[in-house]
């Protein structure tokens, strides 16, 4: 039998939209950025607020990770933006799919972007000593998808099913 579908609920499509968009923006931001050095983003409010800076930093690809661990010319080592769009489409997918393996898989992936979201604060707070208003709000659009994720893996499964 083949999976069931749901809706997504509109605060958890209204979060995914957003992230998604907000991710499609740091890449275009990533690519004018290259292409022209003066390039200014909307979101570079000053020197200590810069969010092409912080894109731009090593922790902008592979969580600053995969390069090291992978190397440079690892298919992994992307930039975070592309992870980011992944994760929210997948989120949104997984939010269509009734289904407790569902659930769980949501919560699991939202468990692991909050990992990645603290670790990417540090960072940017007391690595970079930066503020990214696009940073920041996908650690809230996180944050959220948790939270609902948690509300979903609660539900008891005859409740799900209605839904």
């Amino acid at each position: 039998m083949g999976p069931t579908w749901r809706r997504p609920g509109r605060v958890r499509l209204a979060l995914c939209f957003a992230g998604f968009l907000l991710s499609v923006y740091s890449l275009h931001v990533k690519a004018a950025r290259a292409r022209d050095r003066d390039y200014r983003a909307l979101c570079d409010v000053g020197t200590a607020i810069s969010c092409s800076r912080v894109f731009a930093s090593r922790w902008g690809r592979g969580f600053g990770l995969v390069e090291q661990v992978l190397g440079a010319d690892s298919i992994l080592n992307q930039s975070n933006s592309v992870f980011g769009c992944i994760f929210y489409s997948l989120q949104l997918l997984l939010g269509c799919v009734q289904g407790r393996w569902a659930s769980v898989l949501l919560l699991l992936t939202s468990l692991m972007s909050l990992i990645g979201t603290v670790y990417l604060a540090w960072i940017l707070f007391f690595v970079l000593y930066d503020f990214c208003i696009v940073c920041v709000a996908t650690y809230a659009i996180n944050v959220g998808l948790t939270l609902l994720s948690f509300r979903l893996v609660q539900e008891p499964q005859s409740k799900a099913k209605r839904h």
